[in-house]
């Protein structure tokens, strides 16, 4: 997968160098808002919306999660909801959703986040924001009922943290494929 100023005259490109899947955000919105045309125009390019992975991150303001894009600094009028995430699914083959207000910090999930999203998503979806030990992937994975991963950065021992053991990590989720 690659992601990082993914459009539509370049998405099938990136396909055919083997990637599997491109990760879009900010050039399917305009002026904070949802661009329909463009999201259909890229997977019109694509051929297919399997090779498509909608990045949602987002941060909290007034007890509402809102899309952010441009490095996270501009909110987008799209909130995150249940009916959000069955349009877009029509639309992509995964969801990429960091919890932008405690991204990095290595201080826990955002748990209403994470039930929310257990809650709402038809697809696959993957998690990232703040995890910190191996309770906050059992806690996803308890959760996400086999629909949502976590992503370990900044507590990942290979990435420098002290959270979390990459074997670990790893040990975990051979067992918890080996159940399910």
């Amino acid at each position: 997968q690659i992601g990082g100023n993914i459009n539509a005259s370049n998405a099938k490109n990136w396909i055919e160098a083997g990637a599997s899947h491109v990760i879009v955000t900010s050039w399917i919105f305009r002026d904070g808002q949802l661009d329909w045309d463009r999201l259909d125009q890229l997977v019109n390019v694509l051929g297919t919306p399997r090779q498509l992975v909608l990045d949602l991150s987002c941060r909290k303001r007034e007890g509402q999660y809102f899309v952010v894009t441009d490095r996270w600094q501009k909110f987008t009028d799209l909130t995150l909801s249940e009916e959000t995430l069955i349009k877009l699914s029509a639309y992509c083959d995964q969801f990429l959703i960091h919890a932008v207000d405690v991204e990095g910090l290595c201080q826990g999930i955002d748990l209403d986040l994470v039930e929310k999203l257990s809650q709402w998503t038809p697809i696959a979806t993957t998690y990232a924001g703040g995890a910190k030990t191996l309770e906050d992937l059992a806690t996803v994975s308890r959760l996400g009922q086999g629909r949502i991963g976590l992503t370990i950065g900044s507590a990942l021992d290979i990435f420098g943290g002290h959270g979390i053991k990459y074997a670990d990590a790893v040990a975990f989720n051979r067992n918890f494929q080996s159940q399910h």
